[in-house]
């Protein structure tokens, strides 16, 4: 996968549960469903906790969906080398392997440890878009994910798109 990132931004108009709120990175979506993860939602418990044979790794593992919790995702900028990378962009990469977290924390790069998935069968989520439950975000580089803190993503996916959540009508569009 190769291009812009695609955000699901949740509606303010999904309330209650998990989704509250989210950003959620779409690393799949096709005729079989589709799955993403949640990249605002930092978890209580730092990558070492998590990992207690990687010390002096203080920063919060991040909770990517409800989906299969105990899989692990490292999104992180720069390749390692090892198999497993899939590249989302330019600056962007993502893998399940705990040999290619392991590389990424030695490399020094920022990531982020993200733990389950958010996931879809087939037209749930294009029905949950049209039903008004998420707004599409795109854009080329993920500074969404490293420059603005946890708790500004949610608006500051809605700002890209020049709209503010009290200008978004419940129930999508209709035809």
């Amino acid at each position: 996968m190769s291009g812009p990132l695609t955000f699901l931004v949740a509606s303010p108009h999904l309330r209650g549960g998990v989704f509250e709120h989210t950003v959620i990175l779409l690393l799949e979506h096709d005729t079989r469903g589709a799955m993403g993860l949640i990249v605002n939602a930092p978890m209580t418990q730092s990558v070492s906790d998590l990992l207690p044979d990687t010390p002096g790794q203080p920063d919060a593992a991040w909770l990517g969906g409800p989906v299969d919790p105990t899989l692990g995702w490292c999104l992180y900028p720069q390749p390692v080398g090892l198999d497993g990378e899939m590249r989302l962009t330019a600056n962007l990469n993502v893998s399940s392997s705990l040999d290619v977290l392991r590389a990424v924390m030695a490399s020094g790069q920022r990531f982020m440890l993200v733990l389950g998935y958010a996931g879809w069968g087939a037209g749930q989520l294009t029905e949950e878009a049209r039903e008004g439950s998420w707004v599409w975000v795109e854009q080329d580089t993920p500074e969404l994910l490293w420059d603005v803190p946890a708790g500004e993503r949610w608006q500051a996916a809605l700002d890209r798109l020049g709209v503010t959540a009290d200008t978004i009508m419940p129930g999508g569009a209709q035809a």
